[in-house]
C-alpha cells in the first residue's frame, strides 16, 4: 500500500509551519530523519523548513539540491541559527541524499515507497542513502507506517521494535508533546542502560 492521498498530521517538530512541511513534503520528512542524529528530534525535524526558507524555496527539491554549490548549501546549513549541531558535514550527506535521489528516484522521495511490494524490500532502499544505517532505516520504515500511511506488507517485521504498535521507541511515535517527552525518556534510559553495560 503506498500513502493516501490524505496530507499527514505530522507533530514532531512541534512547530506548526516545519510540521506542515513534513506532512505535504516528502523530502522534508526524509531529510528531518537524515539530520536525526546527534541532535535533539524536534530540532532535527524543523531543519527542513529552516533549509527551505534559506534556500527562498516553498517546498525543497532533491534536483535543486543536488545541483547547488557545495559551498553555498554549506553556508545555508551554517546559519546562524545552525541547521544541525554539524552543519558542514549534514550540508555534505543532505547532498549526497540528494544526488542518489535524483539517480535513482526521479530526485523524488516518495519513490523509495511508491511501489515497494514489502516492508523488506522499502527497508533496504532506504538503507541505501547516504546516512541511513540499519537503525535509522527502521525507524524510517516505522515513521512512515505509522504517520504517513506507508504500509506495505511486513512493514512493522521490516521496522522490528520500533514498529510495535503503543510504543515509544522513536520518532516515529512521537505525536504531541507527550509522546515527545515519552520517547525522550525511554532514549535517555536506553543511553544510560548502555552506558552502565559498558563499563560493567
Amino acid at each position: 500500500m503506498v500513502q493516501t492521498s490524505a496530507v499527514p498530521t505530522i507533530r514532531i517538530a512541534q512547530d506548526p509551519e516545519a510540521d506542515a512541511l513534513l506532512g505535504r513534503d516528502p523530502l522534508a520528512l526524509l531529510l528531518g530523519m537524515l539530520l536525526d542524529q546527534q541532535f535533539p528530534m524536534e530540532r532535527a525535524f524543523a531543519g527542513p523548513a529552516l533549509l527551505a526558507q534559506r534556500l527562498g524555496t516553498d517546498t525543497l527539491s532533491a534536483a535543486a539540491i543536488a545541483d547547488t554549490d557545495p559551498e553555498t548549501l554549506k553556508a545555508a546549513f551554517a546559519g546562524p541559527p545552525a541547521v544541525h549541531r554539524y552543519p558542514g558535514s549534514m550540508a555534505e550527506r543532505t547532498q549526497a541524499v540528494c544526488r542518489l535521489l535524483v539517480e535513482r528516484h526521479d530526485g523524488r522521495a516518495e519513490q523509495l515507497w511508491a511501489d515497494v511490494p514489502d516492508g523488506a524490500t522499502l527497508l533496504r532502499r532506504i538503507g541505501e542513502l547516504p546516512g541511513f544505517g540499519a537503525q535509522k532505516a527502521k525507524i524510517l520504515v516505522a515513521l512512515l507506517g505509522k504517520q504517513y500511511g506507508v504500509t506495505p506488507p511486513g512493514w512493522r517485521e521490516a521496522a522490528g521494535d520500533y514498529g510495535a504498535d503503543g510504543a515509544r521507541r522513536s520518532v516515529a511515535d512521537v505525536v504531541d508533546p507527550t509522546s515527545l517527552a515519552e520517547v525522550r525518556a525511554f532514549k535517555q534510559e536506553a543511553k544510560a542502560a548502555a552506558k552502565a553495560k559498558k563499563t560493567s
